[in-house]
Formats: structure tokens, sequence, C-alpha cells
């Protein structure tokens, strides 16, 4: 055989297996109603033949005691017949309805196990045999001469033993009123039409064991489902002890690729990093022109920081700088487009937008941010005895560029591209440190929040306007209650006030201790004051 018969032979092995595993469990589906109205149809003929012997049997009772009790003592009779309760004692007499009834469901009960037959009442003549009631029946006599008019049934019994025990009134008709109230053995002489004198009970069981083998195809059928079903499992362990080693497999795979995919994802701003891996943006070479709003950053001497400062150092500081910063504008909803040594480009409005106003308004909230942060920061590392931290200046323009995927189609950069980008670099070169500065159409779209004032208009190659900065002096509304920091740092001054956290006590030193400088300053002052 050759290798490639053997590899046809193996592969027709699962299919020929999947076709007997259907064909199987097609039958299992028909084989169950069938099983089934089988099994019916057998228990259903039983039941039959059971209630028409158990019929007969009441009725040959009945007839057995009618020509025994009644017409032979008719027969036999030399005098007038009269019904009576205790027939048995006078010649020619027969029983009475209610007597009739006792004796019957004796005989009844007395010869077939599965129907039982009581005529009871609480109120027996004298001398007739006691009938003993049960909590049922005592409850069923009460319920009724309550209400004659209900039906009582009671089922009991464990799952292979049911009984079935209904109870119904028997009520006073006239004759019977007559004969109670005035025969010397009734217990009651006050009896009216209507009253529930006792009850009549039938009593039926059924020992559900005795039926099991009615559902002989039944088990048949279960028993073939079974050893079906055993065998189906065995193949499956087979088939799962394969899928489990693949999925084993895969889980590795799958770790791998999420490691890989994670250590990515730093390397792309967050948005991008999802649409990407969601499937709703594809990596190709694409482009388009959108309305922006762009943010740069830049540290003021960031050169000379780094004469002053180790390497380690250094690196460590602008880590902590940037990962604080990039953090703000993930919160206002950025996009992080690159880091340029101590410089950072954010824009607003793709692939994520609010509109070009909100987009406006959130850049300049996270510039704001941004200041008050870094005022923080300049602060806890003055305390690790850093003398001169990052002062940043930063710049912000609203304008059309080209956003999307540049390069090759082996190496691509999602950036944008445009004049207003560089104008947005341009704007932070002009500002003061800590201060933001915005272009014209920037300030058009915040100018209900934000406090600026105008600054002498710039031009700038690729813009053929003449270009009105403003900057930021402060917010307005109840947008300027948000964190308001005074800071100071120069030689022989270290000032930093959070007006937001210092509560009053610490106003109250704060105050006084600002009074002493003064005061020291002034002396100071007069001291070195020429004399005239």
């Amino acid at each position: 055989m050759t290798a490639t018969t053997a590899n046809a032979a193996e592969t027709g092995k699962p299919k020929a297996n999947q076709g007997v595993v259907v064909l199987l469990v097609l039958l299992l589906l028909l084989g169950l109603p069938l099983a089934v109205w089988l099994d019916l149809r057998s228990l259903s003929s039983g039941i039959l033949r059971q209630q028409a012997f158990q019929t007969g049997q009441i009725i040959d009772d009945m007839r057995a005691f009618y020509a025994t009790d009644v017409v032979a003592r008719v027969l036999a009779a030399h005098q007038q017949v009269k019904p009576v309760h205790n027939y048995t004692e006078i010649d020619g007499a027969i029983p009475i309805p209610a007597t009739l009834s006792i004796e019957l469901g004796k005989k009844i009960s007395a010869q077939n196990a599965s129907v039982k037959y009581r005529f009871v009442s609480d109120f027996p003549f004298i001398g007739r045999e006691p009938h003993p009631l049960d909590n049922f029946e005592t409850s069923a006599l009460t319920s009724l001469r309550a209400n004659p008019k209900q039906q009582i049934v009671d089922i009991a019994g464990s799952l292979f033993d049911r009984s079935v025990r209904m109870v119904s009134p028997v009520i006073m008709g006239q004759a019977c009123v007559n004969c109670h109230n005035t025969h010397p053995d009734s217990p009651k002489k006050d009896w009216k039409v209507g009253d529930v004198r006792g009850i009549q009970e039938i009593t039926i069981q059924q020992p559900l064991a005795s039926n099991i083998l009615a559902f002989k195809y039944s088990l048949a059928y279960f028993v073939i489902a079974a050893l079906s079903g055993f065998a189906f499992i065995m193949m499956q362990r087979r088939q799962a002890t394969t899928i489990a080693e693949m999925n084993q497999d895969l889980t590795v795979a799958n770790e791998f690729l999420a490691s890989v995919s994670m250590k990515i994802a730093r390397y792309l701003p967050p948005q991008i990093y999802k649409s990407v891996f969601s499937g709703q943006r594809d990596v190709t070479i694409q482009t388009e022109r959108k309305k922006l709003t762009i943010f740069f950053s830049d540290i003021k001497d960031f050169t000379g920081t780094t004469e002053r400062m180790q390497p380690e150092e250094l690196t460590n500081l602008l880590n902590e700088y940037l990962t604080e910063m990039s953090q703000i504008a993930q919160t206002h909803g950025g996009t992080i487009d690159k880091f340029i040594g101590d410089a950072m480009l954010v824009f607003f409005g793709d692939p994520e937008t609010k509109g070009v106003e909100q987009d406006a308004k959130a850049c300049l909230m996270m510039a704001v941010d941004m200041q008050r942060r870094l005022h923080e920061l300049n602060a806890a590392w003055r305390r690790r005895g850093i003398e001169n931290p990052f002062r940043a200046r930063m710049g912000i323009n609203t304008g059309y560029c080209n956003v999307g995927n540049f390069g090759s189609i082996d190496r691509m950069d999602y950036t944008i591209i445009g004049a207003e980008a560089n104008l947005a670099a341009r704007l932070q070169a002009i500002a003061e440190p800590n201060g933001i500065v915005l272009a014209y159409e920037t300030y058009t779209l915040v100018r209900d929040m934000v406090r600026a004032k105008p600054l002498p208009a710039i031009t700038m190659k690729g813009i053929s306007r003449p270009v009105v900065p403003y900057a930021v002096e402060g917010l307005l509304g109840e947008l300027s209650q948000r964190t308001r920091v005074i800071t100071e740092h120069e030689t022989g001054i270290d000032l930093f006030i959070d007006l937001d956290v210092i509560d009053r006590v610490v106003a109250d030193r704060a105050r006084r201790a600002l009074n002493e400088a003064l005061d020291a300053l002034d002396a100071k002052a007069a001291a070195t004051k020429p004399s005239v």
C-alpha cells in the first residue's frame, strides 16, 4: 500500500465513524416513541383487563349478596317482609339501604385488594358493629357537614404503591329522617332533611411495582441506549484526548500571542491598538483629511538639565514625567502620536471624536491638568534633591491635517502631517515656561471656558494668514475652581502652595510664614538702602 493510499484510508475512517454515529442516533430517536407507544398499548390493555375483572367481581358480589340476603329471605318468609337494619335477627326481614351498603362494602373490600368500599357514620344504630373513623374520614365528615357539595379526595402512598380515597356525603331524605327520628335504636332523634348522616368512601389502590414490567419495551430501549451511549462515550474519550492535546497547544500559542500583543500595544496609542486588534481598522497605507486639535509640549532648558544630571537619574525623571503626562492624555481621550525626546505630540479627533468643539475643550483641560500635575511633580522632585525640575511649555492648535498610516507595506507609522501640526509646535516655542498658548481657531472653540490674552501675531511657512496666539491666563466660571497652584523656585526661594488641598489650619500657618518672610524682606531692603 502506498503512502497516498494509507493517508486516504486514514482520512476515510473518521467519515465512516461519523456515518455510524449519525445512523445510531437516528435509530435511537426513532426507537424511543415506538417503545413508549408499545408500552402504553400494553399498559392500557392490562389496565382495561384489570378494571373489567374487578368490575365483574363487584357485580358478582352484589348479585350473590342480593340472592342470599334479599331474595332468599323473601322466599323463605312466612309473614310480611320488613326492611330493618338487623335483618339477620328477624325471619323474612330484608336490609334497609344503609345496611345493604354496609354489607356490600364488607364483601367488596374482603375479596378485592385494589378496590374498597365503606359506608360509615359517627351515629350508628345501637347494637350495630361500630365503625371507627380515621383522621381523614373524621376531617372529611366535618367538612361535608359544613359544605355537602364539595368533593374530597386524598392521594397517598409511596413511590411504588399509590392509593386514592374519594369521599361523598350520605344525605338524609324524608324517609330516612322519619325512620331515624322514631326508631328506638337511633342515637340521634333530631335529623332534618338534607343533613349529612355519614360518608361513603371508595379507596382504589394501584401498586406501581406490579406494573413495572409493563414498560418492557422502554426498558429494553434504555438498555440499548445505555450500551450505545457507552460505546459513544468511549469514542468521544478518544476524540477528547486528541482535542485536549490540540487545545493545550493552542493555549500555549495564545499565551505567547497575548504576551506579544501586550508588548506591541506599548508602541501604539491605546485607541489604535484596540481598533486594530478588534478588526475595526485595517493595517494598510491609508490616510484621510480631518479637522483635529493638536497639542505639542516641550520642556524648557531640557538641554541644560541634561548637563547637570547623571544619565540614569535623568532617564528615570523623564520617564516618570512622560508616564504621568500620558496617563492624563489617555484620561481625556487624546491620541498620543509620539515622544520626541522630552517633547510630546497628542491630537484629538481621530480615531475617536466627540466633535470639533468638544475635542478642543478636552485638549485644553488636558493641558491644564498636565501643568497642575507637573507643579506637584516639581515639588516632589525638589524634596528628592533635584534643584531645577522641569518646566513645560505647551501649544494647542485646531485645523485640518492628514491622519492615518504613513510609510511602506513592511513598516508604517500612525501619525499626522500638515502645517497645522507644525503650528502647534511653533505655539509651544513662544509660550512662557509653565504656560499654554492657543491658536485663534482653538481659542474661538473654548472661549466660553478660558481667560486668555492675545499675543503679537506670528507668521509661518505653509500658512498664508497671520496667526494670532492667545496665552492662557486661567479658566472661567466653575472651572476656575479647579486646582490652583502657586509656585516659585529661584536661588534663595522655594515656594509651592496648592490651594485645593490646603486646610484652614495650614492656611493660617502659611499666612504667618509669608508675613514673616515679607517683614524680613522689607527689613533687608531697608538695611541695604543707601543713605541720603
